[in-house]
């Protein structure tokens, strides 16, 4: 890789006439000398900048600032010819993440509530890279991209159901990727769309009974869903026709299931069902990578090469307490064993977090991150009030949410809170980058009663729906839109049931 760069730089033509440069009592060619100062950083090049006219030349080379702005993992996907001062760019990039941090830190942002109006309860959020996937009581999925501030949410067409009578059943999981949104129902269907064709359903199926677990491969096209006593992986061909490529027998009810991502050729899934821990593959289908009698698994995440999962135990009497096991996907055995608590691990986040690190929640409303190399805590975070539900980490900060409906963002490394936010529900999905946070509360009861004027009203009051919090903590877009959602709304909207009041001035978009 680095030859190949060199390569393209002597291809390029010389904007200087240098074709020697001075190293002290020697003459070097300049491409010897480029290379020589491939090694240095960014303030070894600022120094040698100031030794000599022909040395600055040298080290503002377009060749190492495009090199040291990869290295730094800016602007992966531009190469050396889309910017004319590489220096310049590296630099802005570093602002604008200095920016973003400073914006975390502050709750410096807009944030934005994705409420689908029509009084329906709100029964499972995804969401991938900014786009929101919601399902709710009515039947109804919807989808938001945070990234265009689109709040006109569409709806996903389903699959019409026999006769058309009687109402849709409600929807039970939603999972989303780069590519595919796919949806399971009460009733034991799945609908499959794609995000580049439309709203139609590209592929659908059935179950003979209730779904327990949806997933779908982070960065593929494959779909896991267990039903019964059975896992069944559905994915398309070449061709775009899709195929069952493994049906898999359980012997316990699957409590949780995850796809393998970057897997090449079969998909492979993880499931765990009660205190078996499965690694679903075509060519081994009944390959248990763990089982403890009597020891169930109480969550569960998978990286594309590791799964980690806790266990609960029975620390009171065999003086064990609870912990997370991490396994070798490709040796299939324990790689260590992390955790010492009383309370059982609620949520593991494996394939988010940086290298060699994992978060987790647990019940007894701690949020732990351990290093892996250690096999101890790095740091533990009396975090909620209640068991912790969700949890993400990155570099410098944890987001966790709480059965109590608390969001906390947290400083990894000084341990401190902050800031946080409540809501009515418990938070069931927590997913953040660099520059936005979308948090989901999602209440338990899906049939308040009680709550409207008359039991047959379909609607049901706000407090009882659950909601979206979609943050945006990027100064591009604060400049334009850093105002209420209510007052951004526009006089195209449907009259009827709706709370989004269009006002007259002073920001509404005429």
């Amino acid at each position: 890789c680095e030859t190949s760069v060199t390569n393209d730089f002597l291809l390029l033509p010389f904007q200087n006439e240098i074709n020697e440069v001075p190293f002290f009592d020697v003459q070097l060619p300049y491409e010897l000398a480029l290379k020589i100062f491939r090694y240095l950083g960014k303030a070894e090049l600022g120094r040698c900048a100031q030794v000599s006219r022909t040395w600055k030349i040298l080290a503002e080379d377009e060749v190492l600032w495009y090199r040291l702005c990869q290295e730094e993992g800016y602007l992966l996907d531009m190469s050396i010819s889309d910017h004319s001062c590489w220096k310049l760019a590296l630099k802005n990039c570093r602002a604008r993440e200095h920016m973003l941090k400073t914006n975390w830190k502050n709750r410096v942002g807009a944030v934005s509530q994705l409420r689908y109006e029509p009084g329906r309860v709100l029964c499972d959020v995804h969401s991938c890279d900014g786009v929101v996937m919601a399902g709710y009581t009515s039947g109804e999925v919807r989808l938001w991209d945070t990234r265009t501030w689109d709040y006109t949410a569409p709806v996903l067409a389903a699959v019409p159901g026999p006769g058309g009578a009687g109402a849709p059943p409600h929807v039970s999981f939603v999972r989303i990727n780069s590519s595919l949104a796919v949806a399971a129902y009460e009733d034991g269907t799945v609908s499959v769309w794609s995000l580049l064709l439309g709203r139609e359903p590209i592929h659908h199926f059935q179950h003979n009974q209730r779904i327990q677990a949806l997933a779908l491969a982070p960065g593929g096209t494959a779909v896991a869903t267990a039903s019964g006593f059975e896992v069944k992986v559905e994915s398309p061909d070449d061709k775009g026709f899709w195929q069952t490529p493994g049906t898999f027998e359980i012997q316990k009810l699957v409590n949780f299931l995850n796809l393998v991502p970057d897997v090449t050729g079969s998909p492979v899934a993880v499931a765990a069902a009660e205190d078996i821990v499965y690694l679903l593959k075509a060519e081994d289908p009944g390959k248990v990578l763990h089982s403890v009698y009597g020891q169930p698994v109480t969550c569960l995440d998978v990286s594309a090469r590791e799964a980690a999962f806790g266990i609960k135990t029975f620390g009171w009497l065999l003086n064990e307490p609870n912990q997370i096991l991490l396994y070798n996907l490709e040796t299939n055995q324990c790689v260590t064993k992390v955790g010492n608590s009383i309370g059982d691990f609620s949520c593991v986040n494996l394939h988010n977090s940086p290298p060699n690190m994992l978060v987790a929640g647990n019940k007894d409303r701690r949020v732990r991150v351990f290093d892996v190399r250690r096999g101890g805590a790095v740091c533990s975070l009396y975090a909620h009030q209640l068991g912790v539900s969700a949890v993400q980490m990155d570099e410098w900060k944890i987001v966790s949410g709480g059965e109590e409906g608390l969001v906390c963002v947290w400083d990894q490394r000084m341990g401190t809170k902050l800031w946080e936010m409540h809501s009515r529900h418990p938070v069931r999905h927590v997913w953040f980058n660099s520059h936005s946070l979308i948090t989901a509360n999602i209440p338990e009861e899906k049939n308040p009663r009680g709550s409207s004027i008359t039991d047959d009203d379909p609607s049901v009051h706000r407090k009882y729906r659950g909601i979206i919090y979609s943050y945006e903590f990027s100064v591009d877009q604060l400049a334009v839109e850093s105002v209420l959602p209510i007052c951004r709304s526009s006089y195209d909207e449907v009259t009827g049931y709706n709370y989004n009041i269009g006002l007259a001035v002073p920001y509404d978009s005429i």
